[in-house]
């Protein structure tokens, strides 16, 4: 037989020390590594990090620059805010999709089964998008519940309402929402985001009204640290801020007559630069022309029409009026401006 010899009880005791202290430094090396960077799973979860860990320390709202809190809400006197009729929305901060779960939902098969429920339970893709940390923005609940899934634009009938100093409108009869002007570069370079990452079709007019909104209002130092978060988290962000684009470069992706004329929505609800809606931008937000002031959205004008340059400038930019830029390049009525 062989012989077996035991080891002393002194070497067995550092063997086993050196094992444990082994593992625990393997273990330690574990937890200090970053996590891999992953989208939300749900939109409850996404809400959650976009307040922690994107917001943590920003305290304006998108639309109106009103400052909030997420337990106390917004402080409505802080942006001369005007309650139009919903007082307990207005007292709460709601998360906003820039483009609408009805824009990016209704071109899906789930949505025909059975709308944004089907959706949820029924398609990843879907969930995903309703996720996506570069669409959601904090808003004045009320603000977020009129704007429902309109689609954006000028606000030109007289019954357009805007929230008092808060130059966002809303415009019921024509199913339109004018955001500030601070803001419309943001809401180009969101929509194109959405567009390219889900295959979201958006109309013509949309996407030249985009083009000049984002040529007006560039990447803000804000909207370039809230990229870097998302990016953090998501793994990557929005290349149309990362790349400082100010016009969109991608295909136009047609949709049928009749888009915009959305349904209701089915369900509501380290220190940075400054944001936005707030001085301090890297330029100025659409500024009007000192002329502007004799200029008027109605009647809706063609090039034929227009008196000057200036005045088919403002019925682009201010208005809307996106059949005057036939070729997309953020000039209007080539025959006066060109």
């Amino acid at each position: 037989m062989r012989a077996v010899f035991a080891l002393p009880p002194l070497v067995v005791r550092l063997s086993h020390a050196l094992v444990a202290l082994c593992l625990l430094t393997i273990l330690t090396a574990l937890a200090t590594l970053p996590a891999q960077a992953a989208p939300p799973s749900s939109f409850s979860a996404a809400k959650r990090l976009a307040e922690n860990e994107i917001y943590v320390d920003q305290d304006r709202t998108f639309y109106c620059g009103c400052a909030f809190d997420f337990d106390q809400g917004p402080d409505l006197a802080s942006c001369g805010y005007q309650i139009r009729k919903q007082p307990k929305r207005a007292a709460r901060i709601e998360w906003e999709h820039v483009m609408p779960a009805y824009d990016f939902g209704r071109q899906r098969q789930c949505w025909q089964e059975g709308g944004r429920r089907s959706c949820r339970a029924n398609d990843p893709v879907f969930r995903q998008a309703e996720a996506d940390l570069v669409n959601l923005v904090p808003s004045v609940g009320e603000v977020n519940g009129d704007r429902s899934n309109m689609r954006y634009g000028m606000a030109t009938s007289a019954d357009a309402y805007q929230y008092g100093q808060c130059t966002a409108k809303v415009d019921f009869p024509e199913r339109t929402f004018q955001p500030p002007a601070a803001v419309r570069g943001d809401i180009a370079r969101t929509y194109w985001y959405m567009r390219d990452t889900y295959g979201i079709q958006i109309g013509r007019q949309q996407q030249q009204l985009f083009r000049a909104w984002a040529k007006a209002d560039p990447v803000s130092a804000w909207e370039r640290e809230r990229n870097r978060r998302i990016a953090r988290i998501q793994g990557s962000g929005n290349p149309y801020v990362e790349g400082d684009t100010s016009n969109d470069k991608g295909e136009e992706k047609i949709v049928e007559k009749g888009e915009g004329r959305n349904e209701e929505k089915t369900d509501n609800s380290g220190s940075a630069e400054a944001p936005a809606w707030t001085k301090g931008r890297d330029s100025s937000p659409l500024a009007p022309d000192h002329s502007a002031a004799a200029f008027s959205c109605t009647p809706r004008k063609s090039c034929g029409t227009m008196r000057s340059c200036e005045e088919a400038r403002y019925h682009l930019t201010q208005c809307g009026n996106a059949r005057l830029d036939g070729d997309g390049d953020g000039t209007p009525c080539e025959a006066l401006c060109g």
